[in-house]
């Protein structure tokens, strides 16, 4: 499974945000600057970020966009889920009730990937923006690397 630019311009985006804002707003133009992404595309997101309540805008001189809630309290499942990028990973269409192959029965490995994808909205509803850009998110590191260190 793949997140979409969506889902990741989205959590760098609000990143960006959190890093830069200090209590006032931050303008898209900025954000964009810093993070690569075109204005246009941070446009669209925020505008969903804002009716999913993750950030307010300011308007006037001197406007731009804030949290809507602190760091900590903004989980990056909300984020991802609010720009409409789904927390799935099987490939099953949905077929009106039936199964994944459009007859009764699920395909033989739908409950693997249905549970991958229940672990990974768990995994990113535990993880904070202020995790992230405090940099407490652990990173899986392989054998390899495990028995150098030790």
């Amino acid at each position: 499974m793949k997140l979409s630019t969506k889902g990741r311009y989205a959590v760098m985006a609000m990143a960006d945000l959190a890093v830069h804002s200090a209590g006032r707003p931050v303008t898209l133009a900025d954000i964009a600057t810093r993070q690569e992404i075109s204005l246009s595309y941070l446009e669209q997101l925020f505008a969903k970020l804002r009716r999913g309540g993750l950030v307010k805008s300011v308007r006037g001189p001197g406007g731009g966009y804030v949290l809507a809630r602190g760091a900590d309290d903004t989980r990056i499942a909300d984020i991802v889920l609010a720009v409409d990028e789904p927390l799935k990973a099987t490939a099953c269409a949905d077929n009106g009730g039936r199964g994944c192959q459009g007859n009764p029965g699920r395909c033989l490995t739908h409950d693997l990937w249905e549970a991958l994808g229940q672990h990974i909205h768990l995994y990113l509803n535990s993880v904070s923006l202020a995790d992230v850009v405090e940099r407490r998110v652990l990173t899986l590191q392989g054998p390899a690397s495990v028995s150098q260190a030790a």
